[in-house]
């Protein structure tokens, strides 16, 4: 049996539920899907057959329930990589720790995790509206840099070869590789799902190249974003949450993969605000493929 965890490093609240999210580890599914927005998990959960639990807190809004036999969660976690922090430990918590003794299950428990989310696109062939499943994710954010083992769950090659080929400025922090479940891509992008490169940033304005009243370290990163490509992959779309998502189910045992659309195109300079019908047919693949 491992240490027990002590109650400053794995808060429980009063009704037994984990700390941020509000969940039981009753209430949480072996299939969860991730979305950003917490107003998208009551579209998400609007094609669930049943209900069987809801709980919200700050941006944390989860509900689990059936679609077509399968038992989903689906979770909100707000806006990017240190929120999914809170969300991945939370989960992996409520999957692989016994709450009344603190400790570690005996056996491991694997959950399926996909995001959707939106994001803007970096290539010409992906305009508004393109579905992208990210085979890897380069995390700007540095997240995956505060763990041990870092360098299992990232692409160390890819990872010096984006460096070398952006001239990467080692003031902006390290960034590292993470990969999708190979097997978990397949079955979601199918073959309708552009796959390509992510970048998943540290924020909406300068980490994504945008610049408004305060000049940029490298203003010229987005170009040379745009023309990295190593092993026949580019990157295609800029997020804020799947690198860290990627990371860490790497290193919790976890099965977890990105797919985003495409709502602004950063090369054409267009943005669509109008994607919600857009964005339905997206989380409608995901139910059927999860």
């Amino acid at each position: 049996m491992s240490k027990p965890y002590p109650e400053s490093e794995l808060i429980i609240n009063s009704d037994g539920s984990i700390f941020h999210l509000h969940v039981k580890p009753e209430h949480l599914a072996d299939k969860v899907i991730l979305v950003g927005d917490p107003g998208r998990v009551a579209l998400v959960a609007s094609y669930f057959d049943t209900i069987e639990s809801k709980s919200e807190s700050r941006e944390f809004h989860s509900v689990t329930g059936s679609y077509k036999g399968k038992r989903i969660t689906v979770q909100s976690t707000g806006i990017g990589c240190d929120n999914i922090d809170i969300v991945m430990n939370e989960l992996d918590a409520l999957a692989n720790i016994d709450f009344t003794t603190r400790t570690d299950k005996p056996e491991h428990r694997t959950l399926t995790i996909v995001r959707i989310g939106t994001c803007g696109g970096l290539q010409p062939y992906t305009p508004t509206g393109t579905f992208i499943a990210s085979v890897k994710s380069i995390g700007f954010d540095g997240l995956l840099n505060f763990y041990a083992g870092r360098d299992t769950a990232s692409d160390i090659e890819f990872e010096e070869e984006f460096k070398r080929q952006v001239n990467w400025n080692p003031r902006m922090g390290n960034p590292y590789v993470a990969t999708s479940d190979p097997k978990l891509l397949d079955d979601i992008a199918a073959n309708n799902m552009v796959r390509g490169v992510t970048v998943a940033c540290g924020g909406f304005f300068g980490p994504q190249g945008r610049q408004l009243r305060l000049p940029l370290m490298d203003p010229q990163l987005n170009e040379k974003i745009e023309k990295f490509e190593y092993k026949g992959l580019k990157v295609t779309n800029f997020e804020m949450e799947s690198s860290a998502l990627e990371g860490l189910s790497t290193l919790m045992g976890h099965r977890a993969m990105t797919c985003c659309m495409v709502i602004a195109n950063r090369v054409a300079k267009k943005a669509e605000s109008n994607y919600k019908n857009d964005i339905k047919r997206l989380i409608e693949l995901v139910l059927e493929r999860i």
